[in-house]
């Protein structure tokens, strides 16, 4: 199994689910599309880690939702015993800061100011839903304490990449013109 599947069986493991609630429920912590989600929804039902029953809807097609099963709990708490991967990081503006020198510095300004915003209302928003969460959400045992510590590491690292992003504006802003050369740069 794949770490999306077991992502999959955590959500169910706290509510039955269709697989368009699944793939909405799991974006915050993995990026996976319908064509990954709905085939290995069919796998984990046809290995019994799951099922599904339809459910009829009036003026909506009839929807499927899915429920864990045991065999499907005994899989999600062995993945728990597992060490967990090293942490992947895919953000194309860490590659644009790599190539900055093929651009000017006003369009390097512009590409930092707007990640800027980004990380403002992303500080903003992980502020006002740790404050919202429950007291014993903080506490261990608790079905929202691994949600309460996730989101105090999602403003943690929001805060952080706001705090680089605004010394790299600085720095730009500082920054003198670059020396023309005729020479071909080698980096």
């Amino acid at each position: 199994m794949n770490t999306l599947s077991y992502g999959l069986l955590a959500l169910l493991a706290r509510k039955r689910s269709s697989g368009y609630d699944l793939m909405l429920r799991i974006q915050p912590f993995w990026q996976a599309k319908h064509s990954q989600i709905y085939p290995l929804l069919s796998r984990m039902e046809e290995q019994q880690l799951l099922t599904a029953e339809w459910v009829k809807q009036t003026d909506k097609p009839d929807k499927k939702i899915y429920a864990i099963t045991p065999l499907g709990e005994q899989r999600l708490h062995e993945w728990m015993q597992m060490p967990a991967s090293e942490p992947v990081t895919r953000d194309e503006l860490v590659l644009k800061a790599f190539c900055l020198w093929i651009t000017d510095k006003d369009t390097a300004l512009a590409l930092f100011r707007k990640r800027s915003i980004f990380y403002q209302e992303q500080i903003h928003y992980f502020e006002q839903a740790i404050h919202k969460m429950p007291d014993e959400s903080h506490q261990f045992g608790s079905q929202d304490f691994g949600l309460y510590i996730l989101r105090q590491k999602a403003l943690g690292t929001a805060r952080s990449n706001m705090e680089w992003t605004t010394w790299v504006i600085d720095m730009l802003k500082n920054a003198a013109p670059p020396e023309v050369s005729s020479e071909p740069q080698h980096h």
